[in-house]
């Protein structure tokens, strides 16, 4: 990714950063110090390959339809999900549900991951809003996919190699 600084008397304290046609344009203070914008560059391009990569499972990987599928196929339609979307920010978790407000976070690494997989954490997710813990009952839910465990031992070897959360 090809980087512009453009630095300014006038900005005192902030660097800001945008994207424009593949170009990482940064504003920056004069008198910040070429190590520190170094790393404050870095991280904008973390940042924005990150939202990249987000906005490329969203249209490609579609977690809302899935989702509705799955309802479906396992829960009969009885859930009601608020919200449904890949975050690139989570990376010690796969997925988070809150039940209350029935929204759901995905982890970008599922994106990246066989079908089946994403399939049972979405299920995984999905049944907290059944049951908000991990109970025997919450268990009996998931395990109505017939791929739980095979996902579950390909989450956990995943992790062991550093791909996982």
């Amino acid at each position: 990714m090809e980087v512009k600084v453009i630095r300014s008397r006038l900005r005192r304290r902030s660097v800001s950063a945008r994207l424009i046609d593949g170009q990482l344009l940064v504003r920056a203070p004069l008198m910040l110090s070429a190590e520190r914008l170094e790393g404050i560059i870095s991280d904008f391009k973390v940042k924005f390959a990150r939202n990249k990569i987000k906005s490329e499972l969203d249209k490609e990987k579609n977690l809302t339809e899935l989702a509705a599928a799955l309802n479906k196929e396992y829960f009969e339609n009885k859930l009601k999900i608020e919200s449904i979307e890949y975050t690139v920010n989570q990376n010690s978790r796969y997925g988070c549900c809150n039940y209350r407000t029935g929204r759901i976070l995905i982890s970008h690494k599922i994106g990246l991951m066989p079908r089946w997989v994403r399939k049972y954490v979405l299920i995984h997710e999905m049944a907290h809003l059944l049951r908000p813990d991990h109970s025997r009952e919450f268990w009996e839910i998931v395990n109505r996919y017939k791929l739980t465990e095979r996902a579950r031992g390909y989450l956990m070897a995943a992790a062991a190699v550093g791909e996982g959360g």
